[in-house]
């Protein structure tokens, strides 16, 4: 048993032998990484959206909002995928929390800046628009954040002594002793991780997972684009699709707990009116909505 309770998560007990052993047979996650690739059919997704962006003007959202939304769900739903290996121990996290990296402004040169947006059980698909909208809008503000500030004053430090204090952090989080505003600060110590690399162009890309910090799940979104699937009847057929390229730390749950959480991702990225009253209010109005009303 650890010292000292962890601010950010609750120690995982009763688990198999094999389970408790594997952050010693791995001790990092890189080690430990697990890379799976889904195409997901965005087809009704689209359609979906834009009759939600005409209703709602004001809140436009976007294929990214969606993916966020669905991921959030199915670590809510799934709450094993929302653990983490700190120390050779396995923690349930306390909060459904994902980070992003978003452009401080829109041009080639411009800095990313990394956000974390909390996703509480139950939040309504307009609820989870609203956090990320505002979340971005506070991160290309001029406003410095905390952990701006905090990253401004450890790069004031000489490498060697940038180095030195780097490993006192990482050996304070092995014995769980990090101060909790840090950890809430810090976009690396969340759920998971998301890079939407479609936003600039690239495809089939995996990414590694930090050994700094506490994210177990990475997850790279492509480009939307024409994609053939195999339709009811067997045959293939040419429907918009979505690439996305997971990376799981394999120590936190088995592959089988895995797979039931991303057939949830995959439903509800393919037919999210199923899982909002409001993008089903939406689409059932819009489905009434005659040609010649619309003309």
């Amino acid at each position: 048993m650890p010292l000292f309770r962890r601010p950010d998560g609750v120690l995982v007990t009763g688990l198999s032998p094999e389970r408790a052993i594997m952050p010693y047979l791995m001790p990092g996650r890189n080690e430990s990484a697990v890379y799976h690739e889904a195409v997901y059919d965005i087809s009704k997704t689209r359609h979906c959206l834009r009759a939600y962006n005409r209703a709602e003007p004001a809140g436009a959202a976007t294929l990214f909002h969606v993916f966020l939304w669905a991921c959030g769900k199915a670590l809510n739903e799934f709450p094993d995928l929302n653990r983490f290996v700190s120390g050779g121990r396995l923690y349930q996290r306390n909060r459904t929390e994902i980070s992003f990296a978003a452009k401080r402004t829109f041009s080639p040169g411009a800095p990313l800046v990394a956000v974390k947006v909390p996703f509480p059980p139950e939040q309504a698909f307009e609820q989870a628009v609203q956090r990320v909208t505002v979340a971005i809008d506070e991160a290309r503000s001029s406003a410095k954040r905390p952990i701006d500030r905090e990253l401004k004053l450890a790069l004031l430090l000489p490498g060697p002594l940038l180095r030195v204090a780097m490993g006192c952090l990482r050996g304070l989080d092995r014995v769980n002793l990090l101060p909790k505003q840090m950890l809430a600060n810090d976009p690396m110590y969340a759920s998971m991780f998301v890079a939407n690399l479609g936003s600039v162009g690239l495809d089939n890309t995996f990414h590694h997972l930090y050994e700094y910090g506490s994210v177990s799940i990475f997850a790279v979104t492509g480009r939307p684009r024409k994609t053939t699937f195999v339709g009811r009847d067997g045959r293939p057929e040419v429907r918009d699709g979505l690439q996305v390229c997971w990376t799981f730390d394999e120590r936190i749950t088995d592959g089988y707990y895995v797979a039931a959480a991303l057939r949830l991702v995959q439903n509800v990225i393919e037919n999210p009116e199923r899982f909002s009253s409001t993008l089903q209010a939406v689409a059932s109005m819009t489905r009434k909505v005659s040609p010649s009303q619309t003309a």
